[in-house]
């Protein structure tokens, strides 16, 4: 059996290349997911339990959303009304919340995640991104500079030539602070801002100091209110206006970051085994983790902190180190979370169990 490609050089190349528009591309946008018996063994990218419940929820490729009321038990196919990768998920509450992926999809669940449905797709948000920018250059605020000015009408040049080429944007990231006001992110730069439910999206990616419109990959919100985005070539800045201005952050790292998490303090993955800790999301030091695999997240529970990344890594840290936690599968994982006594990771092969007291399904 020829050996597959690591998730991590997968995720990037999907990550990285917005597709052209095509017969083909288009179609996955018209066609609902597929309902397989064997979807809890492919790709799966993120997983979530809403607030307030048990639930699990997990998406990945071609549009598939699952969910199990069981404690992973058994998993239900949600009805999901695109076939797209979808890379990330973000509960508000119980009920409401998003999802979003490949070819400029939102999705989004006024149940739980049973049912969805589309909020954005296709070029709508490259649309977006034009008059958002032709309006911000035709009207700018009295203190915009001329440096900014030119580097307005360049990302808007850029986004005529998506338009132009019917490239649509990816979406790595989704984070709503309540059931209003969220954000979307992605690839070149892209963030979008919603504040009411998803009913209406903002390019706001011009607010962000990236002239060079790196990727973004992953953003978070901490216990004091203060907003984090972490991306590629160690983008790192921080918002303490719920997004309105952005600073850049003291970055640890000229390498990619591809995971934000807290529990006693606020942690940041990255390549390499990269590693950071921080108490206020600005200044970082470096943790110790003693791998050299790619770090892609977090589960911050209650009793310690896990990180998860290629190759199978799995390392907790209960005290002032991190051990790895020896797993007979090298998968990658990319999510997880904590229920009861057990992780649940997703990421290559779809969705492992690992009890706590060891072992791994």
């Amino acid at each position: 059996m020829p050996k597959q490609p690591s998730l991590y050089f997968v995720w990037l190349c999907l990550a990285l290349l917005a597709s052209p528009a095509s017969a083909t591309s288009f179609d996955r946008l018209d066609a609902p997911a597929l309902v397989s018996s064997n979807a809890t063994s492919g790709l799966l990218l993120d997983i979530q339990i809403p607030p307030g419940t048990e639930r699990l929820v997990t998406a990945g490729e071609q549009g598939v959303i699952l969910y199990s009321d069981d404690r992973g038990s058994s998993w239900q196919h949600a009805q999901s009304p695109v076939s797209v990768l979808l890379t990330a998920l973000s509960f508000a509450d119980a009920r409401q919340g998003w999802a979003v992926g490949h070819d400029g999809t939102i999705l989004h669940t006024a149940d739980g995640g049973e049912t969805w449905q589309v909020q954005r797709a296709g070029m709508a948000l490259v649309a977006q991104q034009r008059d958002d920018l032709q309006q911000l250059i035709d009207n700018p605020p009295a203190d915009a500079s001329a440096q900014a000015l030119d580097e307005w009408q360049y990302r808007l040049d850029d986004v005529q030539f998506a338009l132009d080429d019917q490239a649509m944007p990816v979406l790595l990231d989704v984070l709503f602070i309540d059931d209003r006001h969220g954000f979307a992110l992605g690839a070149y730069g892209a963030l979008f801002e919603t504040k009411n439910g998803g009913e209406q999206w903002s390019s706001i990616g011009y607010r962000l100091p990236n002239p060079d419109r790196l990727h973004l990959n992953a953003v978070l919100i901490t216990r004091t209110g203060r907003l984090l985005i972490a991306g590629e070539a160690g983008f790192l800045v921080y918002s303490d206006d719920n997004g309105q201005h952005w600073q850049p952050s003291q970055s640890p790292y000229a390498g990619s970051l591809f995971g934000l998490s807290e529990r006693d303090k606020v942690y940041l993955m990255g390549l390499r085994g990269h590693l950071f800790s921080s108490r206020d999301g600005v200044s970082w030091q470096a943790e110790h983790t003693n791998v050299d695999g790619t770090l892609n997240g977090a589960i911050a529970s209650p009793d310690a902190l896990y990180v998860l990344g290629q190759g199978g890594l799995l390392l907790a840290r209960t005290q002032d180190e991190f051990e790895r936690i020896k797993l007979p599968q090298r998968r990658g994982f990319t999510a997880g979370v904590a229920l009861d006594n057990r992780l649940w990771l997703v990421g290559e092969g779809g969705v492992s169990k690992v009890e706590l007291s060891g072992g791994v399904q």
